[in-house]
């Protein structure tokens, strides 16, 4: 089980990454979770997933340290 949790703690950290990327560059945007269009290539949805993958990293952090 805990090999199962070691896995699932990897996995967060590159697919919030992904899902941070795909929806800056979404062509089309909800229209209930977007304002306006801003200045930068996102929203607050791809602020929000980089910042889970900014959370998730200490993992890989850990990991990598532990060689």
């Amino acid at each position: 089980m805990k090999s199962r949790t070691r896995w699932l703690a990897l996995t967060a950290s590159p697919l919030f990454a992904v899902m941070a990327v795909l929806s800056a560059f979404d062509p089309h945007p909800m229209a209930l979770c977007s304002s306006s269009p801003g200045m930068l290539p996102g929203d607050g949805m791809t602020l929000m997933y980089g910042l889970m993958s900014l959370f998730h990293l200490p993992v890989w952090l850990d990991s990598a340290g532990r060689g």
